[in-house]
C-alpha cells in the first residue's frame, strides 16, 4: 500500500479517536518507544504503531466500550483497564478471522494504518496482557541500581520468567529503562552464562536483556533531531550519554560476531547517531569564535545572546562527545573540532582577559570573559578555568 494512503488512514483514525492523550490511557507507556525506529524488538513498540493499535481498537474493534471515555485521564485509564480482557478477546477473534480471509486481512490492515503497524499488534496485545507486571519490572530496575552484590543481581535476573520469551522481552525492556548503569546487568549475565560469547547468553535466556539495551539505545536517537535556538541541549547531551552507556554495555562486554544480529544493529545505530551529531559539531569552532570576539569596524560593542548560547551549547555537545566517543564514529571530526575549539578559546581568553583588566567596569567585557571561562571549563578543565577566575577577581579587586 502506498505510504500516502497508510498515513492518511492512520491520521484519519487519530482524528476520530476520543481523547486520552496517550494510547490505552498510558497502560503500556513503559514499552512504547519514540518513532521512527529502524529496528524492531519484541519488548517494545514504536509510538506510531501503539497509536495505530489504539485507534483501531477505539474506532473499529470496540467503539461500544471505548466510544465515550471520561475527560479525566485517571478515570479513562481505569475504564480502559477494566475493558482489556474483552479487548484482547475481540482482537484475537479479529486476527483469527483475518488469517483465513484475504479480503478481511486487507481491510483490517487498511483500518490499522498499514502492514508495518499491523505486524506490531502482537507486541501491543502482549503488553496489555502483562500490564499488571510492567510496574513490577520498573520497581525491579530501580532496585537493581542499589544492588552492590553482583551475585545478588544475578539471582534477581534469574527470577525473571526466562522461559516465556515474549513476556521476558517486555519485562527486560521496562527494567532496563530504570537502570542507570546497564553494564552491571551485562556482567551479571555473563557470569550466569559462563561466557562472553553470544551463544551461551542466548542459551541462558538473556537475549531479551541485550535486545532491551539496544532498543533503549535506539530510543535515544529522536532527541538529537532538534535544530535552532530552542533545541533542548541538555536532553541531547543526556541522550548521547545514555546511548553510550547502553551500547558499551553490549559491545564492551560481549564477544560479538562481525556479522551477528547484535553487531549489525549496533553498527546501524552508531552510524545514525554519528550522522545526527556530526552537523552539531561541524560549526562549534566558528560559533565559539563569533561569540567571543569583539565587534569590529567601529561598531558599538555588544553581546549577541543568541550567538553566545549557540556557542555554549556546542561546547556542551563537544564535551559530551569527548566522553562518549568510543560508541560513535566521529573520531576525525571530533579531533579536528576539539583542537580548533581549544585554540580559539585560548586566543580569546587572553584578549578578553586583557580587555577586562583594562576596564573592569565594562559589563560587556565582563560578560564576554565569563562566557570564555565557562567554555574553557568545558573544553579544558575546572582547574584551568579557576586560574582565569582568580585573575578576573584580582583585576576587580585592584579596580576597587
Amino acid at each position: 500500500m502506498p505510504d500516502s494512503i497508510e498515513q492518511h488512514s492512520a491520521a484519519g483514525g487519530a482524528r476520530g479517536a476520543h481523547a486520552t492523550s496517550r494510547p490505552f490511557g498510558g497502560l503500556i507507556d513503559a514499552v512504547i518507544v519514540p518513532s521512527p525506529t529502524s529496528f524492531d524488538f519484541d519488548g517494545a513498540v514504536a509510538a506510531k504503531h501503539a497509536e495505530a493499535a489504539w485507534v483501531w481498537m477505539h474506532r473499529d474493534l470496540a467503539p461500544d466500550l471505548l466510544g465515550d471515555l471520561p475527560d479525566d485521564e485517571e478515570a479513562a485509564r481505569a475504564l480502559i483497564d477494566g475493558h482489556v480482557p474483552v479487548l484482547l478477546q475481540r482482537a484475537k477473534a479479529a486476527i483469527a478471522d483475518a488469517a483465513n480471509k484475504p479480503e478481511s486481512l486487507r481491510r483490517i490492515k487498511v483500518q490499522f494504518g498499514g502492514e508495518p503497524a499491523w505486524l506490531r499488534l502482537p507486541v501491543v496485545l502482549q503488553a496489555l496482557k502483562c500490564r499488571a507486571i510492567l510496574e513490577k519490572a520498573q520497581v525491579f530496575g530501580r532496585a537493581a541500581n542499589s544492588m552492590t552484590d553482583e551475585a545478588a543481581l544475578g539471582l534477581a535476573l534469574q527470577s525473571m520468567p526466562l522461559t516465556d520469551a515474549a513476556v521476558t522481552a517486555l519485562l527486560m525492556h521496562v527494567a532496563v529503562g530504570q537502570v542507570s548503569n546497564p553494564s552491571r546487568l551485562t556482567t551479571a549475565v555473563l557470569r550466569i552464562a559462563g561466557s562472553a560469547s553470544e551463544g551461551p547468553v542466548h542459551r541462558a535466556g538473556f537475549s531479551p536483556l541485550i535486545d532491551a539495551m539496544l532498543s533503549h539505545a535506539q530510543a535515544q536517537l529522536p532527541a538529537l533531531d532538534q535544530i535552532g535556538a530552542f533545541a533542548d541541549i541538555d536532553l541531547v547531551c543526556r541522550s548521547v550519554d545514555r546511548f553510550h552507556r547502553l551500547v558499551r554495555a553490549v559491545s564492551g562486554y560481549l564477544e560479538l560476531g562481525r556479522f551477528s544480529r547484535w553487531a549489525m544493529i549496533i553498527a546501524g545505530l552508531t552510524k545514525t547517531m554519528s550522522e545526527l551529531i556530526e552537523p552539531k559539531l561541524a560549526n562549534v569552532a566558528p560559533d565559539v569564535n563569533r561569540a567571543l570576539r569583539r565587534r569590529g569596524d567601529g561598531l558599538p560593542d555588544r553581546i549577541d545572546s543568541d550567538q553566545l548560547l549557540q556557542a555554549l551549547n556546542g561546547c556542551y555537545i563537544l564535551a559530551t562527545v569527548r566522553d562518549c566517543r568510543d560508541s560513535l564514529a566521529l573520531n576525525a571530526l571530533f579531533e579536528k573540532t576539539w583542537t580548533q575549539v581549544g585554540q580559539t578559546i585560548e586566543l580569546h581568553m587572553q584578549r578578553n582577559l586583557d580587555a577586562f583588566r583594562a576596564n573592569p567596569a565594562d559589563h560587556i567585557a565582563a560578560e564576554r570573559l565569563d562566557a570564555t571561562i565557562k567554555m574553557a571549563e568545558l573544553r579544558f578543565n575546572t582547574e584551568y578555568a579557576d586560574v582565569i577566575r582568580k585573575a578576573r577577581d584580582s583585576a576587580e579587586r585592584r579596580a576597587g
